[in-house]
């Protein structure tokens, strides 16, 4: 008999192996070193292996932990003020980040991190300024990271509709080097949990020489470029005034297409420019919710996987989006295709599952190491409550209605049980290796801060939101 650190026995498991969803029954799952070495029938697998740890889940079903491509956690100490405003990014969200310090923005990470954690993320995508406290959070959440440091050479101000952003190369310069020293901290530590790629904030943001100067770093490090590309309107009229040329255009007469990009959003492409994209080998993150309410677009997911090209899913930022929960991107992934291309068949639920899951490792570089219960591959897990309201009740035939409840009715409280590199980092809902109490009391000391020092400039832009603060609406 071999001697195994955890068995892991449930009713349901669903793989992602294949083009489907992969799904074993009755059977159990056996983890040993951080990764799955066995799938064998309840029945047999304990003449066969004794474990160190048993996880007997009769009431639940078993999928790999979701991944979340891209997010903005620092944006989460700004939670819910930036909605329901045109030009979102200059009149919504920046009077408040101009003023919000690094400290403010590591409190909102921790929150941002517990709550993807509580709803299943177990890959943090995460991509800001300063992510060096970031990733030691993730490290002692136990969590996997995919971390980028932006760089940009825009000076941050708050520009006008029409305005060309103005340029520090020094600014670009230094962003560079901080990102290439986090590289050097933190790529491939914590047993290879956290990754680090490089993060032009978009072509917009720097010049076509730092953008090369980028990508050799890049190449000559055998990692990632995880960027926003033609992240809508503004993205673009700032481009064809620059270089009179479509952000599509640009980055492929520049040689940026390839498969070491992976590109955000595509909000302002057409169907034509996101094949080209999809063509070159380039992933995209699709973030459906945060770009409905930012710009009311449904993101070309869909001609990007039918060009043969790999989407995985986003939450973005919570003042665009309000939460970091992967089974809310899920689901929005799906209303939003079904409404735009008006037929119901279009995005069903298991191929969003596939897109938090398999493909979503696929699209940021870590298919090999996760997104799908295979032997050999990280014991990345979460375990779903079937005995919850919201995913009852359970049909088996003529058809599973599993993946369908997960994906369309879940919230998220259904997770019990999360698992990275075949150890527990969340059960019953609870962190284990984090104090979730004081990273919610860190962040309350924050908001009256940020807002007072914000006001000036926020009432001066006159948005949306102050008018309705004016007129008693929020």
């Amino acid at each position: 008999m071999k001697k195994v650190d955890m068995i892991v026995k449930a009713p349901h498991f669903y793989t992602m192996e294949g083009d489907g969803v992969g799904y074993k029954n009755d059977v159990a799952m056996v983890v040993d070193g951080g990764k799955i070495v066995d799938f064998l029938k309840n029945d047999t697998v304990d003449q066969e292996y004794s474990a160190e740890e048993i996880i007997d889940m009769k009431e639940h079903a078993i999928f790999p932990g979701f991944v979340d491509g891209h997010m903005h956690t620092a944006c989460n100490v700004m939670r819910g003020l930036a909605q329901d405003t045109n030009n979102w990014m200059m009149f919504g969200l920046q009077p408040f980040d101009n003023v919000a310090t690094d400290e403010a923005k590591d409190a909102g990470s921790e929150l941002a991190i517990i709550e993807a954690i509580k709803a299943g993320t177990t890959t943090i995508g995460d991509y800001e300024f300063e992510m060096n406290n970031v990733c030691k959070f993730i490290d002692r959440a136990g969590a996997r990271g995919n971390i980028t440091q932006n760089i940009r050479a825009a000076k941050r101000k708050v520009y006008k509709p029409g305005e060309l952003y103005e340029f520090d190369d020094e600014q670009g310069e230094m962003a560079l080097k901080r990102n290439i020293e986090l590289f050097d901290r933190w790529h491939n530590k914590s047993g290879g949990r956290i990754k680090i790629l490089f993060g032009p904030q978009g072509a917009d943001f720097v010049s076509p020489e730092m953008l090369l100067k980028i990508q050799k770093v890049v190449k000559e490090r055998n990692t990632k470029i995880h960027m926003h590309v033609q992240q809508g309107d503004r993205e673009t009229y700032q481009i064809v005034k620059r270089y009179d040329k479509r952000p599509a255009e640009f980055l492929k007469d520049l040689g940026y297409l390839d498969d070491s990009l992976i590109a955000v959003h595509l909000t302002d492409c057409t169907d034509e420019e996101t094949r080209i994209i999809a063509a070159s080998g380039a992933a995209m993150i699709v973030n459906p919710a945060s770009i409905g309410i930012i710009d009311g677009i449904v993101c070309p997911s869909i001609v990007f996987q039918q060009s043969g090209g790999k989407v995985g899913l986003g939450s973005d930022q919570a003042p665009g989006n309000n939460c970091h929960n992967i089974i809310h991107e899920m689901k929005n992934v799906c209303l939003f295709n079904k409404i735009k291309y008006g037929n119901p068949e279009v995005m069903p639920a298991w191929r969003a599952l596939r897109m938090a899951t398999i493909e979503g490792a696929q699209a940021i570089g870590l298919g090999d190491i996760t997104g799908s219960l295979e032997i050999g591959k990280q014991a990345d897990f979460i375990a779903i409550n079937l005995s919850y309201p919201s995913m009852q009740p359970v049909y088996t035939y003529p058809m599973r209605n599993i993946v369908p409840n997960l994906v369309y009715s879940a919230r998220g409280w259904e997770v019990d049980l999360s698992v990275v590199d075949g150890k527990i980092i969340m059960k019953n809902q609870k962190l284990i290796n984090i104090d979730e109490n004081q990273s919610l009391e860190n962040v309350k000391k924050y908001p009256e801060i940020i807002g007072r020092n914000a006001a000036k400039e926020f009432f001066e832009i006159d948005g949306t939101n102050a008018k309705f603060m004016r007129e008693g609406k929020l």
